[in-house]
């Protein structure tokens, strides 16, 4: 049976997305981050919204108004669509293991 928590030998060189589930309307994904970070100058910009969590390591994101989140293992958040953000910074012991939820999540009253 798969569990969230393996990892793939050997690491990859870079950030590691793996779809879990799909439909038309959510997609479920597993991303792995051993230190990897956004490009400079690129920023997620996506269609859909996003709920995210970090179950395992410490993470960075900043928004594209300047503003940082600090993530610990289980902190967890809502990005509405087009909420320009980049993941600045990333463990790398332990690596990053995050949940990643992408569909129609916001409502006027959560975002």
């Amino acid at each position: 049976m798969p569990n969230i928590f393996d990892l793939p030998q050997p690491h990859p060189d870079h950030e590691y997305f793996q779809t879990l589930q799909h439909s038309p309307n959510i997609t479920i994904e597993r991303i792995l981050s051993w230190g990897h970070t956004t490009p400079e100058g690129e920023w997620y910009d996506q269609d859909r919204d996003e709920w995210v969590v970090l179950l395992q390591g410490h993470a960075t994101l900043t928004y594209s108004d300047g503003r940082n989140t600090q993530l610990q293992a289980g902190d967890y958040l809502l990005l509405p669509a087009h909420c320009r953000h980049q993941v600045t910074a990333t463990s790398t012991n332990p690596p990053c293991i995050w949940l990643a939820v992408h569909g129609g999540l916001c409502t006027p009253d959560n975002c």
